[in-house]
């Protein structure tokens, strides 16, 4: 995910503990499923686990994961994240490539949120490449 939101990071949510939900939509426990990536317990194995991973560290609001899982030649300095702004659901509508046998992939999605307390959604066909043997995010196109 690209979004860029504007205010500085806290490390999680009150909302979401090790025995929650994970975020990314998978049925599992946050600590078992993106908590584990976000860690370093494991790394993601392909592309759309990547993908999960980095959507629920926007819940979570983990800007050292996301910071990490960024190639380094598209990376910001920090992610700022807007208080305003509640991720809400995950939906993944199509990959391409990105197994384990891959060196790029593409995950095309959209992250439904709240901001103010208005619905909307971000659209986006995100780049994954593989950097040091490791998936990391490239960069997106917006869609809609």
């Amino acid at each position: 995910m690209s979004r860029r939101p504007t205010r500085p990071a806290r490390s999680t949510t009150p909302e979401v503990t090790a025995q929650s939900p994970c975020p990314c939509g998978l049925p599992a426990p946050y600590a078992e499923c993106c908590g584990r990536m976000h860690t370093g317990a494991v790394a993601a194995p392909t592309c759309e686990a990547l993908m999960r991973s980095r959507y629920a560290a926007f819940v979570v609001r983990d800007e050292a994961y996301l910071l990490r899982s960024w190639h380094p030649g598209t990376r910001p300095p920090a992610v700022d994240f807007d208080p305003r702004t509640r991720w809400v659901r995950l939906e993944v509508l199509g990959t391409t490539d990105g197994s384990p046998f891959h060196a790029t992939g593409t995950v095309t999605f959209r992250a439904h949120f709240t901001e103010r307390g208005r619905p909307g959604t971000l659209h986006e066909k995100s780049r994954f490449a593989r950097h040091e043997g490791a998936w990391v995010y490239v960069d997106g196109e917006f869609l809609d």
